[in-house]
């Protein structure tokens, strides 16, 4: 049961947001609890930064050392 405990919605407001609360259960119930998780995107893998870059060698090695963001 969803209650609204501030404001005054709109009939449309709340039925905008039961449709995303529907939409997310329904998501998840899809999923089988057995399945494996799906990869990580390329993008998002450290191993990606790691193959192109290295960090130079020398006495200040450890401030070229970071992981750019």
């Amino acid at each position: 049961m969803i209650r609204v405990v501030r404001g005054n919605p709109t009939p449309e407001e709340l039925a905008a947001a039961l449709a995303v609360v529907r939409a997310r259960a329904a998501a998840s119930a899809s999923t089988t609890e057995g399945s494996a998780p799906p990869p990580p995107e390329g993008w998002s893998d450290p191993a990606r930064i790691a193959r192109t870059r290295r960090p130079l060698l020398g006495p200040r090695a450890w401030a070229r050392s970071y992981w750019p963001v």
